[in-house]
């Protein structure tokens, strides 16, 4: 399978940030690995590795530039392949990002990429709900999520600060803990947004 050099990928994620040249072989060995076990493995229905860059890569990116930047902590709740919370930890190498993937294989390919990338991030291989309820996160992250009402409920119970999540408009949900929000149209899409919400 035909992959991308590194200038190809900065050219993709243009619309969505300016990537430090420093985090392109990240990106880049991150994207072989996604190339590799999503052909035996189905960890996102996304093919292109062009389309991959833009839509997973591009889109959890553009959400690393709007979090808070005095968020010590994150969970990526239902992390599947890793979005958004594998790129957030590698352009922001000092959140400790913890992914909680209740899909063994997923967790598997999570744990080989942060293995790969020398990375500091948690799997928990689990249900976000079954997190000991002492751990609590600045920051929650959602993406894709099979059932929005369950997980925003999980991803309010665990989070202090805020809860971001990347969804369509018409799927937007309802956060009332978190009354500071806004709405940020996702670049190179027609109805995407990043929904972030937080309480003070």
């Amino acid at each position: 399978m035909a992959t991308l050099s590194e200038s190809s990928i900065a050219d993709l994620l243009q619309p969505y940030l300016i990537v430090p040249a420093s985090i392109l072989p990240q990106l880049s060995t991150y994207l072989d690995l996604l190339l590799k076990w999503n052909a035996r493995t189905n960890l996102t229905a996304i093919r292109d590795p062009e389309e991959i860059v833009r839509r997973h890569f591009g889109e959890s990116l553009f959400a690393a530039r709007h979090l808070d930047p005095k968020i010590p902590t994150l969970l990526d709740l239902g992390s599947g392949a890793g979005f958004p919370g594998l790129p957030i930890a590698i352009l922001c190498p000092e959140i400790q990002a913890t992914l909680a993937e209740s899909q063994n294989k997923k967790a598997s390919f999570l744990r080989e990429v942060i293995r790969t990338l020398g990375l500091s991030t948690e799997v928990w291989a689990n249900r976000a709900e079954l997190l000991p309820s002492t751990r609590q996160f600045d920051t929650v992250t959602l993406r894709a999520v099979d059932d929005m009402a369950a997980a925003v409920t999980a991803a309010a119970s665990r989070a202090i600060r805020q809860v971001v999540v990347l969804t369509s408009e018409a799927n937007a949900p309802v956060l009332s803990d978190f009354p500071d929000q806004s709405r940020i149209s996702i670049p190179e899409s027609r109805d995407r947004i990043l929904l972030t919400a937080s309480r003070h």
